[in-house]
């Protein structure tokens, strides 16, 4: 694949650049969401490892997705269709079809569990969940999410910009801040009970969202982002009323 680095003298190349970085950030907050409650499972030590790892190994599957351009556009090729009540002419299941859903169900799997797990009292000590988790077994499930979340990112970076240079500078300076603040954002996710519990709705939420998309019916992801921002806006504003109060505890007192 030949590289045209004299792209980089016309102006508008560098506002698609920053357009698309901006985007990139966007959608790889759910991405740092989600393998900051995983990494949470891992002993304190072992934590921003983990992270670091997981936002790596997500720039390796979409600069490789970046490269195989023509092999995503195949993925939207039919494999199948299948009878479904709600729609006519049956479900035409694609390659994105099926990531998609895979995808969306774990999510909605994971974030449902981990929901669970805190209000029914799993969780006894704060100290006894950490090192539950392998560092393999913590990585494994960032690779199964890390390889929707960029084929999502990668299909929107396809939609925005038709240089592949450019849509690699703009994942790797995107993955860059967001290394940058990934710890910031985990910190602040696990000190505060209350936003993780957000943080996992959200991630329940975006499940939906790619089950839907998998059955063809697409949703708006401005008001989807725009909703978690409204929800956090609100719950942080209630932090700042909770602060002279006792703190909130997630587990369910009828289970201790």
């Amino acid at each position: 694949m030949n590289f045209d680095f004299s792209v980089f003298s016309n102006p508008q190349t560098w506002v698609s650049l920053l357009t698309l970085t901006f985007m990139e950030i966007v959608l790889g907050i759910d991405n740092i969401i989600f393998i900051s409650i995983i990494v949470n499972r891992l002993p304190r030590e072992q934590q921003q490892r983990g992270r670091t790892i997981g936002l790596l190994l997500a720039l390796v599957f979409r600069i490789g997705l970046l490269l195989s351009i023509s092999w995503i556009v195949g993925l939207k090729a039919p494999l199948f269709t299948l009878p479904v009540p709600w729609m006519a002419e049956g479900w035409s299941v694609t390659g994105r079809d099926l990531i998609l859903l895979g995808g969306g169900l774990f999510l909605i799997g994971k974030s449902t569990t981990e929901i669970h797990t805190k209000l029914q009292g799993e969780e006894e000590d704060e100290h006894n969940t950490k090192g539950s988790a392998t560092m393999g077994a913590v990585i494994l499930q960032i690779i199964l999410i890390d390889i929707v979340f960029s084929f999502d990112s990668i299909l929107t970076a396809v939609g925005l910009v038709d240089n592949v240079l450019i849509m690699i500078l703009a994942v790797v300076l995107s993955m860059g801040v967001m290394l940058a603040f990934s710890g910031i954002v985990a910190d602040f996710v696990n000190r505060n009970p209350t936003i993780k519990m957000l943080a996992l709705s959200f991630l329940i939420m975006i499940g939906v969202m790619l089950v839907m998309e998998s059955f063809h019916k697409e949703i708006e992801k401005g008001y989807i982002y725009f909703a978690m921002f409204f929800s956090l806006i609100v719950e942080v504003l209630n932090m700042r009323l909770r602060k002279k109060a006792a703190p909130v505890h997630l587990r369910d007192s009828q289970y201790d």
